[in-house]
């Protein structure tokens, strides 16, 4: 980790989260969610909702027209998000009400660069920061371009977390954790969001090889869609990520035209707390 974040970023709430779970003797999950998605009053509850239902940090999407990195569900979520009109600062308006009643939950905005250069790095970092965020995770931007983003999110005291995949070997893994903070995101499989599960023996003996690299925590995230799956992630690991299988859950509650039926919300949130059972009784 790197010298740079010497602000909030070593004593903020995502450390302070993960050494709560870690007194607590378990794994946390992180549930991700699409700012916007399918609109923005629906999203809004979901939001407000994930940490009773369980979620120990949440990572909200910054909704993009071309999502890469995604696959079919996220990529369909980040399109409902902005037909319905969202937007960096509605996004960011979001987390600002999230925080007028949770001050404690970390939050992640996950996305690409291009939606926050042409919102103006430093002007996005600041409202970042006014607005409760605690961690940008960006996946186009390398280690080779950290002076784009990186290091001036570190300076401002926001986490910069970094992805690592079955293919980072040892030879990269340094460049790739010299300036990550908050946690590692281990991405367990090669490919897009929401394709097949990691073999959990290949997740443990990933997330070990990781330990031998960082004393940041280790979250692990791809293929996660059932209870079961998470609880055998949250044996290995610091966190299990879940996401296509959330904003898939919410895209099975949509009516014909796109639009949340009654209850949506509830229902996403019970599948939540489904996957925070999981997680809690991992260890037991």
């Amino acid at each position: 980790m790197s010298a740079l974040n010497d602000k909030a970023v070593d004593n903020g709430r995502i450390a302070r989260r993960f050494a709560a779970l870690k007194a607590e003797g378990r794994a946390g999950l992180v549930t991700f969610i699409t700012a916007g998605d399918p609109d923005l009053e629906t999203c809004r509850a979901v939001l407000h909702g994930l940490p009773a239902a369980g979620a120990d940090l949440i990572e909200l999407g910054l909704p993009f027209s071309d999502p890469m990195a995604d696959g079919p569900a996220i990529q369909a979520a980040s399109l409902r998000a902005l037909h319905a009109g969202t937007t960096a600062r509605k996004t960011l308006d979001l987390v600002r009400g999230f925080r007028a009643t949770d001050a404690d939950t970390p939050v992640i905005l996950m996305g690409y660069y291009n939606p926050i250069h042409a919102y103006g790095v430093d002007r996005f970092l600041a409202d970042a920061i006014e607005a409760g965020v605690d961690g940008l995770i960006v996946v186009d931007l390398p280690p080779e371009e950290d002076e784009e983003l990186c290091i001036p999110a570190l300076k401002a005291g926001v986490n910069f977390i970094r992805l690592a995949t079955p293919t980072t070997d040892d030879k990269r893994l340094p460049t790739v954790l010299q300036n990550t903070s908050g946690f590692v995101y281990y991405v367990s499989i090669a490919g897009i969001t929401g394709a097949a599960s990691a073999d959990n023996a290949a997740v443990g003996a990933a997330v070990e090889r990781l330990k031998r690299h960082t004393d940041l925590p280790v979250a692990v995230g791809f293929g996660i869609k059932t209870p079961e799956q998470a609880a055998d992630v949250a044996r290995v690991a610091d966190a299990a990520v879940v996401g296509s299988a959330i904003v898939t859950r919410l895209a099975g509650g949509l009516d014909a035209q796109g639009k949340a039926r009654p209850g949506l919300a509830e229902d996403v949130l019970g599948f939540v707390r489904e996957l925070a059972g999981g997680v809690r009784g991992a260890r037991v």
